[in-house]
């Protein structure tokens, strides 16, 4: 199992992080704070690996075809959240590590759900959020628990307890939404998914989301309590026509399609260039994280001084599930466009 030794303290990784959250912070300390950043992130990849298997087992009895991907959490973002948070201290991020299960339908998600409630292993349930019951007011709907890591097993093992990781629980109608909020939040340079942005285009997917909502007979998005379901497919039929959502979407991501397959490895590192209108790929063996992580630093320094790309590194059992599981990063919005088209046709009584 790939394992990066801890070569900061925790007070040194909290530094770090004061240091990325100050805008006047120069490049050259940017970039060593970068480089602890990157190894306390890259600690992370062990406690992953082991949920990776318990997620996996426990899907075998609720869906087979479900996707697993796991990420390490991209260096703009965590300074981003650090921004907004200006108490949060890095150490203490609870999703740096994260896991992401995706689900065909909503029973799926509550018997997964269950089974991690009632699981018996030493891992401590940190915090949990059901933004399915209690959506966000963005609209964001899934399940995030929070673990503290434990495990005994030696000392490697141990070596990482009280490690904080996310793991994610949502069905593919919610993750069609959040793939479309952060590839619009791509073209329109903005961070939408943190609820910054072109109000409208905010609005709009608020709506979606509570329209999403209805179509799995959950609670709406709070703002739209007051609308029906109809009303609701309605007023999302209004707002995607006034902002020629479909075209601007379909337009977007078609010019995307530069990757290679790459079977039988297990990281995958996604570059993004939104400009160009192209997205690179490199593939790493299960023996190579500590390669993988040095070139995601590599590229992430790129975009700390200043360029536009988007870096992420992941881990899915293939390139096709690789593509699923993160559309955004491809600026595929097919699945979202689909769900948006039967909305439409609901609103018009089709």
């Amino acid at each position: 199992m790939s394992t990066i030794s801890p070569q900061y303290s925790h007070s040194q990784v909290n530094r770090a992080g004061d240091v990325l959250r100050r805008s006047d912070s120069p490049d050259s300390a940017r970039l060593e704070a970068a480089e602890i950043l990157a190894n306390w992130r890259a600690r992370h990849n062990y406690p992953i690996n082991t949920f990776q298997a318990t997620l996996r087992d426990k899907l075998k009895t609720v869906d087979e075809e479900a996707i697993v991907a796991q990420r390490l959490k991209r260096i703009p973002s965590i300074v981003e959240k650090l921004k907004r948070y200006p108490g949060m201290q890095l150490a203490r991020m609870e999703d740096i590590g994260g896991l992401r299960a995706i689900v065909s339908d909503l029973d799926g998600v509550r018997r997964l759900y269950d089974g991690y409630r009632h699981a018996h292993f030493k891992h401590v349930l940190f915090k949990e959020h059901d933004y399915i019951q209690e959506p966000k007011e963005t609209g964001y709907r899934s399940i995030h628990l929070v673990y503290q890591y434990r495990n005994d097993l030696n000392e490697e093992a141990r070596n990482h307890n009280g490690l904080l990781l996310e793991v994610q629980l949502r069905t593919r109608l919610q993750h069609a939404w959040a793939a479309a909020v952060e590839t619009a939040g791509t073209m329109l340079n903005c961070q939408l998914k943190s609820g910054e942005g072109p109000p409208e285009w905010l609005d709009f997917f608020a709506a979606t989301g509570s329209a999403f909502a209805h179509l799995e007979r959950q609670p709406p998005v709070p703002g739209y309590q007051h609308l029906s379901a109809l009303e609701t497919y309605q007023l999302v039929a209004r707002l995607a026509q006034q902002l020629m959502v479909r075209q601007k979407l379909s337009g977007f991501s078609a010019v995307i399609d530069n990757t290679q397959a790459h079977e039988g490895r297990t990281y995958y590192l996604l570059s993004l260039d939104p400009v160009a209108g192209s997205v690179q790929t490199w593939a790493y063996g299960r023996d190579s994280f500590e390669l993988a992580t040095s070139d995601y630093l590599k590229a992430e320094e790129a975009i700390l001084t200043g360029s536009q790309q988007q870096a992420v590194l992941v881990a899915t059992k293939s390139i096709q599930d690789l593509r699923w599981a993160y559309p955004s990063f491809f600026l595929d919005t097919r699945e979202f466009l689909g769900i948006l088209a039967r909305i439409e046709r609901l609103a018009s009584g089709t």
